[in-house]
C-alpha cells in the first residue's frame, strides 16, 4: 500500500462514446473505498456513488469489481456516469439536442470509509483518505468538420469525417421532442460515416410541432445529400421513437433514394401527433402530410381507442397500452400501416423489451415478418433489449431518467426499462449501428458500381 489514495483513469480525455477503465490504487486493504462522480448538466449537479472493498493489495478495479452498494451494482467503471441522477428534483438532461461543441467534464473523488479495513488485522485501518480526478468526455472530436446546413430550406448540421470522402452517410433524425441530433451526427462522423443532423420541427426556421409535417421535406433532404455532399451509395435514413417510425416511413415511399434505414424504437403504423401536437390540431391531429394531404393515421375516428395518454388524464395502464387498443380497430390499423415492403435495402431496428410508450419490439417483428413475406433480400437485424425501455440512445450519459416530462406536451411519462438495461442498450446498439451502416452502405455501393 502507497501512501497516496489515487484514481486512475484511462483514457482521462476522450469522446463521450468511448469506454473508460477507471481504478484506484493505494487504499488501505480491506477498507471500504466510496466513488462519487459529480457532473453540471444544464448548471445542475448529477452524482452517482457506489462503494467498494478494497484488495489485499489496496487496489479497486470498478470494471472487474461489483460495488458492495451504491447507485449501481454492477462491475461496471461507466456505472459512475449513466447511473447518475440530478441532485435537484425535476432537473432533466437531454444529449439529443445539445450543440456538439466542447465537452462534458465529471469529478470523480475515492474516500476511504474511516476505520474500515479487515478487521482481523488492527494495521489495517483506514484514516478517511481523499482523491480526485477529473474525466472529460469530448462532443466532437477534432478531424471531424461541423458545419450548419441552411440550404434550400433544409435546417440541420452537417458532420464530415477526416478525408475527401466518398463517406457512408446518413441522416439523422429526432424524435417528439424535436431539434436537431448534433451528438448522435457526430459520433458517427467519429467512425468514417458522414452525418447530417437534420432537424424537422422544435428548431431555428421550423415549426414548434410536429403536426402536418411535409414529407416532401426529406425527399428534399435525401436530393440535396446525394447531390451535394459525396455519398458513398445512397444515404441511409436513422430516427428515433417518432424518428423511427419516420425511417421506416421514408422508406415506403423513397426506397429508390434511401441506401439504408436505423429505426430505434419505432411504430410501424403511422400515428397521429401525439404528445408533440400544435394544441390547435390536437394529439389525434395528422403527423405527416404528403402533397398537401394528411395521411392517414392510427388515431383518426379509431374506433378501439377511448382513451389517450396526452391529454393530462391518467391513463389505464402504461402508454403502450393505447396502441395495442388502436390495432383492435382493423380498418384504421391497415389504412395505417406502414408500407415497409417497398424496402429492398438493408434495415436495422433497435427496441427494449419494457418499452413503456408504445410497442417498438412488437412494431420491428411486424415489419421485419413483412419484408420477409416479401422476399426482402438484404440484410434484416433486429436488436431487442430485454432490460431496455424506450430510452435508449447515445453511450456513456445518465439513464436514470425513466419518468420525465415531455418537453413539448409537458406530460409526464414513463419510458421504461431499468438505468442499466438502458445503458448496455445504448451502447451495444451504438457500436452495432456503426458497424451497421459502414458495411451496408459499402455493399450497396459495390452493387451499384458492378
Amino acid at each position: 500500500m502507497s501512501d497516496a489514495l489515487v484514481i486512475h483513469i484511462d483514457p482521462v480525455e476522450g469522446p463521450l462514446w468511448l469506454r473508460r477503465r477507471i481504478t484506484v490504487d493505494g487504499a488501505t486493504p480491506g477498507s471500504m473505498v466510496t466513488l462519487k462522480s459529480t457532473t453540471l448538466r444544464n448548471g445542475i449537479p448529477w452524482s452517482a456513488s457506489a462503494s467498494y472493498l478494497a484488495d489485499a493489495e489496496g487496489r479497486i478495479d470498478l470494471d472487474t469489481q461489483t460495488p458492495g452498494f451504491g447507485d449501481h451494482r454492477s462491475p461496471d467503471a461507466m456505472g459512475l456516469i449513466w447511473a447518475q441522477q440530478p441532485e435537484v428534483d425535476g432537473a432533466s438532461f437531454d444529449i439529443t439536442t445539445m450543440p456538439a461543441i466542447g465537452e462534458i467534464s465529471t469529478t470523480i473523488t475515492a474516500r476511504e470509509e474511516s476505520a474500515t479495513g479487515y478487521y482481523d488485522h488492527p494495521q489495517t485501518c483506514a484514516s478517511g483518505r481523499m482523491a480526485s480526478a477529473v474525466l472529460v468526455q469530448g462532443l466532437r472530436e477534432a478531424d471531424v468538420s461541423r458545419e450548419k446546413l441552411d440550404a434550400e430550406g433544409l435546417h440541420g448540421t452537417v458532420f464530415r469525417p477526416s478525408g475527401s470522402g466518398p463517406y457512408p452517410t446518413v441522416i439523422v433524425m429526432n424524435g417528439s421532442g424535436g431539434g436537431i441530433n448534433e451528438i448522435r451526427a457526430a459520433a458517427y462522423a467519429a467512425h468514417g460515416i458522414q452525418a447530417v443532423a437534420l432537424g424537422y420541427f422544435r428548431s431555428e426556421g421550423l415549426s414548434p410541432y410536429i403536426s402536418n409535417t411535409a414529407l416532401e421535406y426529406f425527399e428534399q433532404a435525401l436530393d440535396y445529400v446525394q447531390r451535394n455532399l459525396n455519398p458513398l451509395g445512397k444515404p441511409a435514413v436513422n430516427g428515433q421513437s417518432r424518428g423511427g417510425e419516420l425511417t421506416l416511413l421514408l422508406g415506403s415511399l423513397y426506397p429508390e433514394k434511401i441506401g439504408a434505414l436505423v429505426a430505434y424504437t419505432p411504430s410501424a403504423f403511422i400515428c397521429g401527433a401525439q404528445g408533440a401536437a400544435d394544441p390547435k390540431e390536437g394529439w389525434s391531429g395528422a403527423t405527416w402530410k404528403l402533397d398537401g394531404r394528411p395521411l392517414e393515421h392510427l388515431w383518426h375516428n379509431n374506433a378501439g381507442v377511448t382513451w389517450n395518454p396526452w391529454d393530462g388524464m391518467q391513463p389505464p395502464s402504461r402508454d403502450r397500452n393505447i396502441y395495442i387498443d388502436g390495432l383492435h380497430d382493423r380498418a384504421t390499423a391497415s389504412s395505417s400501416r406502414i408500407a415497409i415492403e417497398h424496402f429492398t435495402g438493408p434495415v436495422l431496428a433497435v427496441s427494449g423489451a419494457d418499452d413503456r410508450l408504445w410497442p417498438a419490439g412488437y412494431s420491428a417483428r411486424l415489419a421485419f415478418a413483412t419484408l420477409a413475406r416479401h422476399g426482402h433480400q438484404s440484410q434484416r437485424l433486429h436488436l431487442d433489449y430485454p432490460y431496455a425501455g424506450h430510452a435508449i440512445g447515445m453511450p456513456f450519459v445518465p439513464s436514470t431518467q425513466i419518468y420525465k416530462r415531455h418537453p413539448v406536451s409537458g406530460i409526464d411519462l414513463s419510458t421504461g426499462g431499468t438505468p442499466q438495461g438502458n445503458a448496455e442498450a445504448s451502447a451495444d446498439s451504438f457500436a452495432q449501428t456503426c458497424d451497421f451502416l459502414i458495411r451496408s452502405l459499402a455493399q450497396t455501393d459495390t452493387r451499384e458500381s458492378r
